[in-house]
């Protein structure tokens, strides 16, 4: 622990301090690095062959000599548990290099780390697809899950790894005959190209010619040459016809595009079928919360149900602001939604975001995940100084996870900042699982937090909107959960589990961050001191009920939607899907010549899974209100919740851990419940 600094001791902000509170400077103020001519490049996380692309090539190359090693222990080993060891640590030797890479292939600054991460994104990808169709490999898993005698030998953390690994082959076709198998390698290779190919071209932006606009609107693209490019929905902007145009031109088919959906989701479901599924829906949610997708479509139109009255209400507010407007189209259209919210929640809750970035500062933000950190579960962050060569880029900060008896826990990176070419999202990446080795040492695990945020000046901190500060606590959610695991096997470490259980601790820390108990301890103004009234919450809180119907009713709409491609074929275009699906679940017309399905990147990350973000979130709901809402800070409480929900990553059913710490197995109805209830009372504690 020598070489590890607090940042309470290393820096002395020049920022007010009070209380207990102080800034954090090392996120508050400009980093300055100076490089160390004299000290050997480390490479990217501490990987010496990382310190060029050409080393990509080469982890890749020991990471397929490891797994021939690894595969030929499982092969003529006797079934036991060291057969699952085995298998765990090949998966381990394949992940390390995949997950670091697919990163770097997104974050890196270097078009060169790029290009190098992506090929070897591919090549693993296309090793993992064949290894999930070798049948002397899988051969081998199945004597051991055949053989009564051993398999009562094993722990259940053992056993469920088994049964997940097999899962693995079975999905990937194991058990068809060897040409059927060929096919099953071929279609994994074929949707590896053609999901880059839709992520690629779902960002890409529309153009159009300059003459196609109105000439008073121009300005407000990005103009190149005689043509416009637009690259989103502009639904913030105060001009309907801005909006308008946007929704219509960002939207507008594209053919190509159109294609390579029909073929993603056509070759998703002959795999689905080829494996013995019914559709690609029912292969994806075998081992999830919901189970199968009849479920979820229960799930979604019970809420529906629920909501419409609500639903209705919110549209109906926004057509009355909308008559105010004086605009020359009276229908509620859907360029009008986030705009026509944003001004109702302003007008009723008084909310400016620049009256909170200043009591916002990144550094109070960090201090408040500390204190709230060490105060529930006995972990505190202290700041570490990477390595030459260690980050790629020189605003990221490196964190040590530290447990106040147990040590390290493992290492978070800090990406947080904006800069030219860096993906504008928010988003949590698993580079190394945690795992028990057989000298008894842990590996630890390594995730980087990549957020996009304003960077600090030389006159002022970085200042986050409350938008931002609930996205910092929602991504440090999933950072704590693969921090707080301490699981056998990595292949269930952290956020390695199912993905509708995945987001439930990400979505419990947006109730933290709404809770003024939580956010008193570290809001105050970066200049004065000041701490952020009471009152000020509490009109952040209304402001999140304000609409929350019709914003729900939205994300129903997605989930439906991402249910409805990946069910059973229908046999008709995506865009006809679309419009029936938009008339049931949401309400507001379809567009005729838009296809924003297109725009819908997270049908490949989250295929038949985004209702996952709507269950997780009312798994989160049920667990703030019956465990945290009384005291947010009870550390028996906290240590119970590591115990039943984060320290199994992937190691337990879904379910079982959510029964653990409900004390109870939630229904459908009551989790529609949950989130019907959840906008009213979400500022309960306030």
């Amino acid at each position: 622990m020598s070489g590890r600094i607090r940042f309470d001791r290393l820096f002395k902000s020049s920022q007010i301090s009070f209380n207990r509170v102080t800034t954090w400077a090392a996120f508050n103020a400009l980093q300055h690095r100076r490089p160390e001519r004299l000290q050997k490049n480390a490479g990217l996380f501490g990987v010496p062959e990382l310190s060029s692309p050409a080393g990509f090539q080469v982890s890749q190359r020991e990471a397929l000599w490891e797994m021939e090693f690894l595969v030929k222990r499982v092969c003529t080993e006797p079934p036991g548990v060291g057969t699952v060891e085995a298998l765990d640590q090949l998966s381990d030797s394949l992940c390390k290099v995949a997950d670091l890479a697919d990163f770097i292939r997104t974050a890196h600054p270097d078009a060169a780390f790029r290009k190098a991460a992506e090929r070897t994104c591919v090549d693993v990808g296309t090793v993992v697809e064949k290894l999930n169709t070798n049948v002397e490999l899988c051969q081998s898993l199945k004597n051991l899950l055949d053989n009564k005698d051993v398999l009562a030998t094993l722990d259940p953390d053992t056993r469920r790894v088994a049964d997940l690994f097999m899962f693995d082959f079975e999905i990937s076709g194991i058990h068809l005959d060897e040409a059927k198998r060929r096919k099953a390698v071929s279609l994994n290779v074929k949707l590896l190209d053609l999901s880059h190919e839709f992520l690629h071209g779902s960002h890409l932006p529309s153009t159009v010619e300059k003459r196609a606009l109105p000439e008073h609107i121009r300005h407000c693209f990005s103009l190149d040459g005689n043509r416009i490019q637009i690259s989103g929905l502009h639904a913030d902007s105060p001009d309907e016809l801005v909006r308008e145009a946007a929704y219509r031109i960002f939207l507008y088919p594209n053919t190509d595009l159109l294609l390579c959906l029909d073929e993603l989701l056509a070759c998703r479901h002959e795999l689905a079928k080829l494996v013995g599924y019914e559709s690609f829906a029912h292969r994806a949610l075998k081992g999830t919360m919901a189970k199968t997708p009849e479920t979820v479509m229960t799930f979604l139109e019970l809420l529906t149900e629920k909501l419409s009255d609500r639903t209705a209400k919110d549209f109906s507010m926004m057509r009355s602001v909308k008559k105010k407007t004086r605009s020359l189209n009276a229908d509620l259209m859907p360029w009008d939604h986030p705009y026509l919210s944003s001004v109702i929640r302003a007008e009723k809750c008084n909310i400016e975001p620049i009256q909170y970035s200043p009591y916002f500062s990144l550094g109070a933000c960090m201090e408040g995940l500390n204190m709230l950190f060490s105060q529930l579960l006995g972990v505190s962050f202290q700041a570490e100084e990477p390595q030459t060569g260690e980050v790629w880029s020189d605003d990221v900060r490196k964190l040590a996870v530290v447990h106040e008896t147990e040590g390290l826990l493992g290492y978070i990176y800090c990406d947080f900042f904006r800069r030219p070419n860096k993906p504008q999202q928010d988003c949590h990446f698993t580079i190394r699982g945690g795992w028990l080795k057989a000298d008894g040492r842990y590996q630890l695990p390594v995730v980087v937090v990549m957020l996009s945020l304003p960077p600090p000046t030389s006159r002022t901190p970085s200042l986050l909107t409350p938008c931002m500060m609930e996205n910092l606590f929602h991504e440090m959610g999933h950072a704590m959960h693969s921090m707080l695991g301490r699981t056998r096997y990595q292949h269930v470490s952290g956020t390695r589990c199912a993905t509708d259980f995945a987001e439930v601790p990400s979505v419990l820390m947006e109730f933290f961050a709404s809770d003024y108990r939580v956010v008193s301890q570290f809001a105050r103004h970066y200049e004065t001191g000041e701490p952020l009234p009471e009152s000020m919450v509490t009109r952040l809180c209304q402001s999140k009920r304000t609409c929350g119907g019709a914003d729900t009713q939205l994300q129903v709409f997605y989930a439906a939607l991402d249910q409805g491609f990946h069910g059973k074929p229908q046999n008709r275009a995506t865009t006809d899907i679309l419009k029936d699906m938009q008339g049931k679940f949401y309400g507001l017309p379809y567009v005729h010549n838009t296809a924003w399905q297109l725009r819908f990147s997270h049908l490949v990350g989250y295929g038949a899974k985004y209702y996952s973000y709507l269950m997780s979130r009312a798994v989160a709901s049920m667990v703030w209100r019956q465990c945290f809402l009384k005291d947010p800070f009870n550390r028996a409480v906290g240590e119970r919740y590591r115990r039943e929900m984060l320290a199994h990553g992937g190691g337990k059913e879904p379910m079982l851990m959510v029964t653990a710490m409900l004390q109870k197995t939630p229904t459908i109805e009551d989790l529609v419940e949950a989130l019907v209830l959840d906008p009213e009372d979400f500022s309960s504690s306030v």
